[in-house]
């Protein structure tokens, strides 16, 4: 039970980049409150790479560890539960969450990651972050030289098709549909022995989350080892928007180099504000924005 409803830093995201956030804090005596609903977006994925120490790590064996270590220091406390509004005050903000706990501080952090819009295929939610990947950086060395294919199309599908092709020369690009590619893009793909296939995809058949076969709607198939994909993607928490912070044209949330958005007081890190997902950069991004507020915090003391 908390008693304390006051505190100098409110983080809302409890995963890798709330975590490190939360220690640097820590270590810098401040009073720290992380709340957190306990549903991080990579938690279908059963290993973490290219995060030196933890390569190979179960990310929930990483976060756990994390948490142990963040709790070791006395003025940062753990809040489970999910934040329903977060208004902004006179002297800092009030949180409220949904058991209608309120608490209040002078500054809030946002590591509230993002929400994956998983198109409406058959088996794509069951194999994604295990077979359907989203990132070479973290996934590529384990399929490396494998049968892969790319869902995608356009210029988002060419240039992820270069990028892939450094992993692999067995390299299939579906488009899901008609292709969108340029002539001249089509020209360097099948250049480079990508196939491309404009059929629409049925399903995915898989066996617990490994990637078997694309099936198409005319009933064809292709065999592959590993997909990737880059579905759309929304704010996991709205309130940073709600609380008047501005989104980019990527839908990430707008920070400057010191983590801080247009809103004074409120501050982001971790997935939320970045295209490079990946723990290594939560922590990185995490653990800066932590540093950055207690600096922020003396000056306004001072």
């Amino acid at each position: 039970m908390i008693e304390q409803k006051h505190f100098d830093v409110i983080i809302v995201g409890g995963s890798y980049s709330g975590l490190s956030a939360a220690m640097s804090l820590g270590r810098s005596l401040r009073e720290v409150l992380v709340i957190d609903s306990g549903l991080p977006c990579n938690r279908q994925t059963p290993h973490s790479h290219n995060f030196i120490t933890h390569d190979g790590e179960k990310p929930a064996v990483i976060s756990a560890k994390a948490k142990v270590q963040v709790d070791f220091y006395d003025t940062v406390q753990f809040y489970n539960g999910l934040v329903v509004s977060a208004i902004k005050t006179e002297n800092g903000f009030e949180i409220k969450t949904e058991s209608g706990k309120i608490f209040t501080s002078r500054k809030v952090l946002f590591a509230t990651g993002v929400k994956d819009l998983l198109p409406e295929i058959d088996g794509f939610k069951e194999c994604w972050g295990i077979s359907v990947l989203h990132c070479p950086y973290c996934h590529g060395y384990e399929v490396k030289k494998e049968k892969m294919a790319i869902i995608s199309n356009g210029e988002m599908g060419f240039e992820f098709a270069k990028l892939i092709s450094n992993w692999t020369k067995d390299l299939k690009l579906c488009t899901n549909g008609k292709s969108t590619l340029t002539l001249e893009q089509t020209k360097i793909l099948k250049k480079h022995n990508v196939q491309i296939f404009e059929e629409e995809i049925d399903l995915l058949e898989h066996k617990n989350g490994e990637i078997k076969n694309i099936i198409f709607k005319n009933q064809g198939k292709v065999a592959v080892k590993a997909i990737y994909a880059r579905p759309p993607f929304e704010q996991h928490c709205q309130l940073p928007k709600d609380l008047g912070c501005d989104i980019n044209e990527q839908g990430l949330l707008k920070v400057d180099t010191m983590q801080k958005t247009n809103i004074s007081g409120i501050y982001a890190s971790g997935d939320c504000v970045t295209q490079m997902r990946s723990v290594a950069i939560a922590v990185s991004t995490g653990s800066f924005a932590g540093a950055v507020i207690n600096k922020d915090l003396i000056d306004e003391d001072f």
